[in-house]
């Protein structure tokens, strides 16, 4: 149990328990936790590009150059006597038939991992009530026939600061009273894997009933980076957005386009 100031704060890892989870489902799974890196995925990363391809959960207590989606910086820091955040690396050799939707299948997982209030915005973060949660960030890594794929994962744990952010925080305490970074791994962590590994042979058509239950977007006027605009219809079976416009229904899949919704929109039910 996470407890005291920030700089004496002791979490207590349940490393024994998410093993025992994992190892039946991804042999050779394998846990490591730091005090502090600059980055879980980076990490990850460059230990799969020197070929080490063993699938592993790693976890910082604190990350000092985190990363999000199109190259944003990810801050792992909270307030200084606050709880950590959770930010963690599921690294693991993947061949799924289709890549596409990955994200929004481990948006789903950690989201009924943790509480029903918490909803999903495309492509790739954790939201409630109109501010964000946490996010997922997905690498791979090319391994001769096979991929290496890295999932990061950063919550907030207790509260943080709004400034600079482009998005209001939420965190997890207004879900989970007294939770800290090491219970939501454990909660977290076995559904992750569960998840991945059931994406991989299925995709992400069997997961539409249930992500269409938390899409925050659903029904609402969203804006595209690229200048698009219209109203959110869901994702497809590819885990694209679909956006109905004056042209028709457009579907939106690169990683490089950004999605928000219009001002005044009035938030999904």
């Amino acid at each position: 149990m996470a407890g005291g100031a920030r700089g004496t704060q002791v979490l207590r890892w349940p490393a024994e328990a998410v093993w025992e989870a994992v190892a039946p489902m991804l042999p050779g799974f394998s846990i490591e936790i730091l005090p502090t890196l600059p980055s879980t995925n980076t990490a990850l990363m460059e230990r799969a590009r020197a070929g080490r391809a063993e699938p592993i959960a790693l976890v910082a207590e604190r990350q000092s150059a985190g990363r999000g989606r199109m190259g944003r910086q990810w801050l792992s820091e909270s307030q200084d006597s606050g709880p950590i955040p959770l930010t963690f690396s599921i690294g693991l050799p993947l061949v799924p038939q289709d890549w596409s939707g990955l994200s929004l299948a481990v948006g789903l997982s950690v989201a009924q991992s943790l509480h029903p209030a918490i909803q999903l915005k495309w492509p790739n973060d954790l939201w409630l009530q109109e501010r964000k949660l946490g996010g997922i960030l997905i690498e791979t890594a090319s391994m001769g026939p096979l991929r290496y794929a890295v999932i990061g994962i950063g919550i907030n744990i207790g509260p943080r600061e709004a400034e600079g952010l482009r998005t209001p925080p939420a965190w997890l305490q207004e879900l989970l009273p007294g939770i800290d970074a090491a219970q939501a791994f454990g909660l977290i962590a076995p559904a992750v894997v569960q998840a991945v590994l059931a994406f991989a042979e299925h995709g992400m058509g069997p997961l539409l009933g249930a992500y269409d239950a938390r899409d925050a977007l659903r029904g609402r006027e969203v804006l595209c980076s690229d200048g698009l605009s219209g109203i959110a219809r869901g994702v497809d079976a590819q885990g694209a957005l679909l956006l109905g416009t004056t042209q028709g229904v457009q579907k939106i899949s690169s990683a490089e386009v950004s999605v928000r919704p219009a001002a005044g929109a009035p938030p999904a039910a």
